[in-house]
């Protein structure tokens, strides 16, 4: 196996640094073994490895957490603000562990964080970095230095006084130039409207030959107007050129100097992407150019090799240790737009993670993705209402709306296997594949016409039910949070006040038992993810729907249930209310 921490072919730090045995009154499995932990569970040694993008903590994983979470609670080596205390600008941050088995067959784990923590790269027990860009002697650090001279170059030109006097004279000349030959241009109208007066009066009143001898004056009005605006305009291009010419002395030394820093910049841009190279089991090589395509318009997303897992893989390879499973947990204050849970495990990231993963996991045999797995086998549809233009079905949890990336049963397959003939596209609106409840379908196309009117002026009713995870005090409100999908790891949905589109929910509370609460939900707007986010945001509930496995902990199920829909009879114009309620 290729030993190379990068491809500058640095040494690798000892394995003992890092690798970290389970404390002492841990009980651990042998090779094959199952053992009992502290708290009674039967666990054996994973046989695949965590599929990391989705995901139940293996208990090994959860032991190791536990260790570390309790070492961040009380070290002092370092301080890092997660704003437990809810400092302003505080923020958590991802933690990952991976369970391995060293070449001496000893069980134990590595911990790394994700970016940064406490400003530094390098953090006792925790493995170093892909590549460490803020090394003090790397040449990340000098080539930053000579971009950060040509910055302040460029910012001692742009700030020398003539320069700034002469754009400032340049930009009062603008405008005065306007006023002045507006002004002319408003008298040479003036004019024009006078003469043509005169000429309107001249002509029914002087013999023609007075008549054609005052024409040639006002025609000589006219031009001498002329004249006088295109000299002024002349005259002013000709400042405007004098001033500029001194600007260009400044702006042409500017230019040059950024065009350098561009350059220096892609240099040391590509210089990096060479740098972050990946290993994966079979020693194998791969460095972010190779796994992202990168053109002008595309490049690997920043932080791309920053993360937990890619640190971790990359530590175990170097060290020719066998990856067991693995898990990322958040420690800390959750972002503003993100939706992260203090202690909770979330799934690597899919813009940044993905690609590398692939390669770095090559070969390995991992959990199978739930992705691929038709969660609607042995689940039936049960029609609630039905007649010769609609139909209202009851969707189980966990059962597609329409086909998925990998997975063709939904509703839309088995009604359009069940109904041939219809002539609508059937599916009026979707349910997320995790929640239940009921769906309208329209089976004609002019039924289908109306009823998406309908939704589309808000006109359709619609009444949820919920379990959160936690008591919420007020009796009820209105959440107004605008949302927008997270390009950099889709489905996930964030907050977002620049971006995001509008999102309303009018929420009421029924119950409160046992540290939970059971909740209507009506929403106003129909956005994807929409009751999960506003349940699970601080700025909303604060508070995520039991068993919402994105934006909270993962159950038995999603908690979350479409009970009633009102709406207009397409036929009948009737109004039409059904309601199933949960069995929760």
């Amino acid at each position: 196996m290729n030993q190379s921490l990068n491809v500058e072919d640095k040494k690798a730090p000892s394995e003992s640094l890092f690798f970290t045995h389970f404390e002492e009154n841990t009980c651990l499995p042998d090779r094959q073994a199952e053992f009992t932990s502290p708290i009674g569970m039967g666990l054996a040694s994973p046989e695949l490895f965590t599929f990391p993008f989705n995901y139940e903590p293996h208990p090994l994983s959860l032991l190791a957490a536990k260790e570390l979470q309790r070492y961040i609670e009380n070290q002092n080596e370092w301080q890092h603000n997660f704003g437990f205390e809810g400092e302003e600008g505080a923020i958590g941050k991802m933690f990952g562990v991976l369970i391995v088995r060293n070449q001496k067959g000893e069980l134990g784990y590595l911990a790394a964080f994700s970016g940064k923590l406490a400003g530094k790269n390098h953090h006792a027990r925790f493995v170093p970095p892909v590549f460490d860009i803020l090394e003090e002697d790397g040449f990340f650090r000098k080539e930053e230095i000579e971009i950060n001279q040509i910055n302040g170059h460029i910012e001692q030109l742009e700030a020398e006084e003539h320069y700034i006097l002469l754009k400032a004279k340049q930009h009062d000349a603008t405008a005065q130039s306007i006023v002045e030959i507006n002004a002319l241009k408003q008298l040479q109208k003036d004019a024009k409207a006078k003469r043509d007066v005169r000429r309107s009066k001249a002509q029914m009143t002087l013999p023609k030959s007075d008549f054609d001898a005052l024409q040639a004056i006002l025609n000589h009005e006219s031009a001498d107007y002329c004249y006088q605006v295109k000299d002024l305009t002349r005259t002013w291009k000709r400042r405007f050129a004098e001033t500029q010419a001194q600007i260009n002395v400044f702006s042409e030394q500017i230019n040059i100097l950024k065009e350098a820093r561009k350059m220096k910049s892609a240099q040391l841009q590509q210089r990096l992407f060479d740098n972050y190279s990946f290993l994966n089991q079979a020693g194998e090589q791969k460095n972010l150019g190779d796994i992202f395509p990168i053109s002008e318009q595309i490049q690997p997303p920043a932080g791309a090799g920053e993360c937990a897992a890619p640190k971790l893989l990359q530590y175990a390879f170097l060290h020719q240790m066998t990856p067991l499973a693995m898990a990322e947990f958040w420690w800390g204050k959750s972002p503003n737009s993100e939706i992260r849970k203090h202690g909770h495990f979330y799934p690597a990231c899919k813009s940044k993670c993905e690609p590398i993963l692939k390669h770095m996991l090559k070969g390995i045999k991992m959990d199978a993705d739930p992705a691929l797995i038709n969660p609607a086998i042995g689940k039936n549809l049960e029609v609630v209402y039905e007649d010769d233009f609609i139909m209202v079905v009851n969707k189980p949890a966990d059962f597609y709306s329409v086909p998925g990336k990998n997975v063709e049963d939904s509703v839309f397959s088995r009604l359009k296997s069940q109904y041939p003939l219809a002539t609508g596209p059937l599916m009026v609106h979707r349910l997320d594949v995790a929640t239940s409840g009921l769906l309208l379908i329209a089976k004609t196309k002019a039924a289908h016409q109306n009823l998406q009117i309908q939704f589309l002026k808000r006109e359709v009713k619609k009444r949820y039910v919920a379990i959160l995870d936690g008591i919420i005090e007020q009796n009820e409100g209105i959440i107004d949070l605008p949302l927008r999908v997270d390009l950099d790891n889709r489905p996930y949905q964030l907050v977002c006040y620049d971006h995001g589109k509008p999102a309303k929910t009018f929420w009421k509370v029924v119950e409160r038992r046992d540290n939970r609460t059971k909740i209507h939900f009506y929403p106003i707007t129909g956005r994807t993810h929409q009751l999960r986010v506003h349940a699970a945001h601080p700025l909303g509930l604060n508070a995520p729907i039991v068993g919402d496995e994105l934006y909270g902990t993962r159950a038995d199920r999603l908690y979350l249930h479409a009970e009633n829909l009102e709406f207009k009879h397409p036929n009948t114009e009737g109004v039409q209310s059904v309601t199933v309620l949960a069995g929760f």
